[in-house]
């Protein structure tokens, strides 16, 4: 019996994942660096996204705002393991296979995910 491994992932695990990592001293606004912020409920697509809005600046933003993740189609959990099979040096073409993209939507993923590690190695 084949197995959906986006199945095996949990939503919340990965969502909680990146907030440890993110902000290890607690949420802050990616905008202003204010630690003044309040929680604001969930997106509707994925409900283990969290949304903020910071006391100081106004702005609202969620949990994968100012990073490689924000803004695509692609849920949490798809980059994750994206980024589990790239470091297997699995090829965007097996990727695809395993995940159910399209080749050019793991192509731009994995473009992505190297320059993000460029990124901040070079910081």
């Amino acid at each position: 019996m084949p197995v959906n491994i986006k199945t095996l992932i949990d939503d919340a695990q990965c969502y909680g994942t990146v907030r440890e990592l993110r902000w290890p001293e607690g949420c802050q606004c990616p905008f202003c660096d204010s630690k003044r912020v309040i929680k604001r409920g969930f997106d509707e697509k994925e409900p283990a996204k969290q949304r903020y809005e910071c006391k100081d600046c106004s702005k609202r933003f969620d949990d994968l705002a100012d990073t490689i993740f924000a803004g695509h189609h692609q849920p949490l959990k798809v980059w994750v393991l994206c980024l589990c099979f790239m470091g297997l040096n699995l090829s965007n073409k097996q990727i695809a296979k395993k995940l159910d993209p399209n080749r050019t939507d793991v192509h731009k993923m994995t473009t992505q995910l190297r320059e993000g590690v460029v990124k901040k190695s070079h910081k």
